[in-house]
């Protein structure tokens, strides 16, 4: 058999597998319960200046701490701000970390990986020593350290978020490399003489989007998780601009009189969380070969 046709052959093995893996993802209930939920919250905060009713910053004494009503649907905090309001741009600041500190993570990780898993030797000796060395640390102790240095802010929060994340990235793309280069169309490849550029960016990394597809919507609730609890130390977001973790962080001191303070936006953090993963889960059901369960 020649290499044009296991080539060919390879193509079509994978083109027949991914319109096999749409239909199960469509099958599991949970993760397009998941993905519905992700979707509201990406859209609410890409509209979020449409759809809060309130200027999120604006204080209201008069309506300070007013319980939930027809004028302030999830009631009023301390300086009498919408809560509502908050909470959508809340979900906006928390949507903007999440996205973007995962593409951090996989701008700077996935060429690592790529270049650690197929060259091997002192080069992945170099990126597998950096990773384990970064590893050692809890993922949130990391991002809060990195922020500490950084200084507080939304972008120094996400980039810490984004570097510690990058670890993880660069082990599931040296683990498919790995995998991938010894597969007949690989083979195939070199035969036919492409060079080391090629075979990384139109084989390897191709046929990589699957395990990566899945990193990425475990990260993203990772990473609203780490923005909550940066804002929450004062690390992340500063008010009066609005996070779920400045909410919850002001919320402390009046759990009694105004518990709305912190069950919206403590509702919030879970349904993002819940919704991201369970759509990750049903992504590596139907698209990670090794971690499927049906």
């Amino acid at each position: 058999m020649t290499t044009a046709v296991l080539t060919t052959l390879g193509r079509i093995r994978s083109a027949s597998a991914r319109s096999g893996k749409l239909r199960a993802l469509r099958k599991n209930r949970l993760a397009m319960t998941g993905g519905i939920i992700a979707a509201v919250f990406v859209l609410a905060a890409l509209i979020a200046p449409l759809i809060a009713p309130y200027d999120p910053a604006r204080p209201d004494f008069a309506n300070a701490l007013a319980a939930p009503g027809w004028s302030h649907w999830l009631g009023t905090d301390d300086l009498g701000r919408d809560q509502l309001s908050r909470v959508v741009y809340g979900a906006r600041a928390s949507m903007q970390v999440g996205v973007l500190a995962v593409a951090l993570a996989f701008v700077v990780g996935v060429p690592l990986g790529l270049l650690a898993g197929y060259y091997g030797k002192f080069t992945d000796s170099v990126v597998s020593r950096l990773t384990d060395t970064m590893l050692a640390f809890p993922f949130l102790v990391l991002a809060v350290g990195l922020a500490a240095v950084l200084g507080p802010s939304l972008t120094n929060a996400t980039i810490a978020i984004g570097i510690s994340q990058i670890p993880a990235v660069i082990r599931i793309t040296r683990a498919e490399t790995l995998r991938l280069r010894h597969v007949d169309y690989v083979a195939a490849a070199v035969a036919n003489g492409g060079g080391d550029a090629t075979v990384l960016f139109r084989h390897i990394l191709p046929n990589a989007t699957s395990a990566l597809t899945v990193q990425a919507t475990v990260g993203i609730p990772a990473a609203i998780i780490g923005e909550a609890l940066l804002s929450f130390l004062g690390l992340g977001v500063q008010p009066p601009d609005a996070s779920l973790g400045v909410m919850l962080s002001g919320a402390q001191s009046f759990l009694a009189p105004a518990p709305w303070m912190a069950v919206f936006p403590g509702l919030a953090v879970v349904a993002a969380t819940l919704a991201f993963n369970l759509l990750g889960d049903g992504l590596r059901d139907v698209l990670d070969p090794r971690g499927a369960t049906r």
